[in-house]
Order: C-alpha cells, then structure tokens, then sequence
C-alpha cells in the first residue's frame, strides 16, 4: 500500500526560542519561517521545536500558558501567530508544542497545533506521557507538577494538500511504541512527527536510537524537532538551571537510516520525503503481513 502518492518537501526548524520573552520567541520563529521559504522556496511543510514559545520549565508553563482560540491575538497570540504564517507562506505548519491553559478546568497541556495552507486549525495533540524522571547523577524533571496528559492519539490527514498523514507526538511520547504502531498501522500515516526537547542527558543516550526504531517498528519517516542548545550557566527568574536541549533535530527514512539532521545551534533542516522508499522497504521486508496475532493475540489492536 503506497501511503504517500509524492515527495514531500519539509523543513525543520531548530530555533532558539524558549526564552523568557513569549513575543521574541514569537517573532524569531517568524523570522526564521521566512529564512526558510526564501532557502527553500519548494517547502511544503514546516516543523517547529517543542515549547519553542516559552521556557521548559515546570515553575512557568502555567504562565505562559494560553487557551486554544482562533483570531484573537491578545487573548491567544502564539495560536494567532502560527495561524497567520501558516497562511501567508500557504504551508502545513506543525507549531511545535505550547503550553495550553483549558480554561474551563484550568488543566495545563503541553500542546502541539497544527494549521494548513488557509491557516485553519486542522488538529492538535495534547502530549499524552508526561516528562517525570528521576536519572541518578543525571536529570530529575517532573512535568506532572504543572501539566496534565492528554488522552488521546493523534494522527492528522492532510494529504490532499502536502501529501502528509501523520502520526502526532511530543518529545517523552516517541519513547511508547503503541501510538506510532497505532498511527501508522491502523491509520496508515506515511510519517510520525516529534516536536521535542530531549536534554544533554537523555539525548546522547537514546534521541538517534528511538528515532531509528520508531521508523523501522513502523515503516516510515520519523521527523525530531529539538530547540537549539541554551548556552551552559544560565538561569532563570527563580535561580534555577535554564533547561539544555539536545539539539540534533534530524528525518529518518523508513530504513533507519538518518537523511538530515542538525548540530547544537539554531539550523534549518530540509529533505524531501519520498513515497517509494516507504514501498519498497515493505516490499523487501514484509513485517506488515507477517504478524503472529494467533501467537500474540493479546497485543492486537482493535482494528487490525
């Protein structure tokens, strides 16, 4: 089954935003948005960092957070912004991830949008598994303090336009298999997308690994979008360690294998993604015919 008709052309956008000024960080993304149509004028789509609007930091998403409302800049600028240059460079454009304030409930997400060429919001993703980890000598970050998990898996249909469906997650979500095996198997998408920030602990211990594995357990593009890395010895209004992304934003194809990927700083990425690789590796390596569900019958998804 061909689940992507043509190349795709994407760019990735490791910026250096997350800094304590939520409309810098707006107009840097705007910036760098513009840098890469006029690099890349074939860009059909473009992929932004996780929480590329404000800090990762527990203490502050619930002060920069904003609801998810359409056409009001005061109340929901970020939504706003990404709207608007979604429309004016006529893209699919993922938004990275923001913090989302539910305003019924008062809940926190860690929220990634998603808008077309018409700047319309075609689907968004609450981030399902939340960052609590506790590595000795390493990193401890428990971003259950703060925010609440989604509840659903997200895979959004935008074929007609970029010839992209896809499987949506955010940055700890890539390391559970069962929403991309979801994703891709039962809503054939041709790609999973990570906007993430993975840390210099974290990273050098399994970013490449978990991107690698997810586009061969599934058989297609997997596509990391990291913030760039914050300079050593910062910190932040209350005194504590500014948060060190990984960095190494990078497309992997259905191979394994590593087509770009970025360093430490701020870089644009582009590659194109091409519909026959993801044929021809299934046809060398049938996996998808050849499960055993009368051996494991208990792992079967619903609708297989």
């Amino acid at each position: 089954m061909n689940v992507l008709k043509k190349t795709v052309n994407i760019s990735l956008i490791q910026l250096a935003g997350s800094t304590p000024d939520k409309f810098a960080n707006l107009a840097r993304a705007e910036s760098l948005i513009a840098k890469t149509m006029e690099q890349y004028p074939k860009t059909e789509v473009i992929v932004l960092p996780e929480c590329f609007n404000s800090p990762y930091s527990v203490k502050l998403f619930r002060k920069y957070a904003e609801p998810i409302v359409l056409n009001d800049a005061k109340k929901a600028p970020s939504v706003f912004k990404l709207s608007q240059l979604a429309l004016k460079h006529k893209i699919l454009l993922i938004g990275g991830s923001i913090p989302e304030i539910e305003e019924t409930t008062g809940k926190v997400y860690n929220t990634s949008l998603v808008f077309n060429s018409a700047g319309e919001l075609v689907g968004q993703h609450r981030k399902l598994h939340l960052f609590d980890i506790d590595i000795p000598n390493g990193i401890t970050f428990k971003e259950s303090v703060t925010l609440s998990p989604g509840n659903k898996i997200t895979t959004i249909d935008n074929s007609e336009q970029s010839g992209l469906k896809f499987g949506l997650g955010i940055c700890y979500d890539m390391r559970f298999p069962e929403p991309a095996m979801y994703s891709s198997r039962v809503e054939h998408a041709n790609c999973l997308i990570y906007p993430s920030a993975f840390n210099t602990v974290t990273g050098p211990l399994h970013w490449h690994l978990l991107a690698k594995v997810r586009s061969m357990d599934n058989q297609v593009y997997t596509i990391l979008c990291s913030p760039s890395r914050a300079a050593e010895g910062l910190t932040d209004e209350f005194g504590d360690p500014v948060y060190r992304a990984y960095g190494h934003s990078l497309v992997v194809n259905p191979k394994g294998e590593i087509l770009v990927e970025a360093g430490e700083e701020e870089e644009i990425l582009n590659c194109e993604l091409d519909g026959s690789v993801i044929d021809s590796i299934r046809q060398a390596i049938p996996i998808g015919f050849q499960r055993r569900f009368d051996v494991y019958e208990q792992v079967k998804l619903a609708d297989e």
